[in-house]
């Protein structure tokens, strides 16, 4: 009876690993493509029956995921932010061995509730949705089944795990940093109508001053401002006394007010701080560079993706929200109140 050839033949035959027959035979990296001809062409000379190794690499591809990140246009074209997220959970999933299929929804999309063909026309395992789009639109993508982790978002009415930054936590630490600072008389501004977590974050605030004793002066709170110039100077043109700090959403407003306070002949942080969220590019390129809230958007990525392969695992596990911290970072745009 002839004896049935092994990959221990091919590998003593070319003088390398057992292993490395395998990853040849079964299409698994780990060898160049010149090694892996040799090895297939060696097995076939040998009479290497290696039907096992083709069924095992379908088997593979049978069991490799496809994920579908999904956000908005305007989400996307937030690159500093989302984008970096973006290339986070990019790494991730490469480093996991699945697909990545990207698909920027338009307006006319959302308001039609119509859902990205890759839903249909591929195979998707598990979704992530990048940012707000709208409550009917995610409930939508949800109730395909497909396991759906949100990214930045989150809303009572929908049934899904989310990753979100710790928002109220970060802001009261912003403005405990001010108070500490001897600031009592604390501006906020930005548009809670925007996202869940401007909301949060002026939650945050007004836990902070609540817990310093410090009554909220409404004149100081702005809670409807666009991310221009118009609205800002408008709101300090109606101010009868003026804030001694100043606490804003995000960096984009913190680098607005910085800048108009020193067009109106303020100085930052003599007689007036400064104080915002996200440690994006706009903090660190103003002058003064400005105090803000730093979020780990890799790891934000990181955990999305984690969630998301847990998600799939466990479809009938209560949905969770998990909460990342922020971190305080000093610099030059807060400085102790003058006396």
């Amino acid at each position: 009876m002839e004896k049935k050839v092994t990959m221990q033949d091919i590998a003593d035959r070319l003088n390398i690993s057992k292993n490395s027959v395998s990853q040849a035979l079964s299409g698994k990296p780990g060898v160049s493509e010149d090694t892996r001809r040799l090895v297939q062409t060696t097995a076939d000379e040998l009479g290497y029956s290696y039907s096992n190794s083709r069924n095992q690499k379908q088997v593979e591809k049978k069991t490799l995921k496809n994920i579908a990140l999904i956000a908005s246009d305007y989400a996307f074209s937030l690159k500093s932010f989302f984008g970096e997220i973006y290339l986070s959970v990019e790494k991730e999933l490469r480093a996991r061995g699945m697909n990545l299929f990207i698909e920027s929804i338009d307006s006319e999309a959302i308001n039609n509730l119509t859902l990205p063909s890759l839903l249909i026309n591929h195979e998707i395992d598990g979704i992530l949705i990048l940012s707000h789009i709208s409550t009917d639109y995610i409930s939508t993508i949800i109730n395909t089944g497909i396991p759906t982790v949100l990214i930045d978002h989150h809303e009572p009415h929908l049934e899904a795990d989310s990753i979100l930054t710790n928002n109220r936590f970060g802001a009261y630490t912003a403005v405990e940093h001010l108070i500490q600072l001897g600031h009592r008389e604390i501006a906020f501004v930005g548009n809670v109508d925007i996202s869940p977590s401007y909301q949060e974050r002026l939650e945050g605030y007004l836990l902070a001053l609540k817990r310093y004793g410090i009554s909220p002066n409404e004149d100081f709170i702005l809670t409807n401002t666009q991310e221009n110039q118009h609205d800002i100077n408008l709101f300090l043109n109606g101010l009868q006394d003026m804030p001694s700090a100043w606490f804003c959403v995000n960096d984009g407003k913190g680098f607005l007010v910085t800048s108009i306070l020193q067009q109106r002949g303020f100085k930052v942080p003599e007689d007036a701080s400064v104080c915002s969220f996200d440690n994006g590019q706009l903090s660190q390129i103003a002058t003064p560079t400005i105090t803000t809230m730093d979020i780990d958007l890799n790891y934000y990525g990181k955990k999305a993706v984690e969630q998301l392969c847990w998600r799939m695992e466990n479809k009938e596990e209560p949905f969770q929200e998990i909460l990342l911290p922020t971190k305080l970072i000093i610099r030059e745009s807060t400085a102790k109140k003058k006396q």
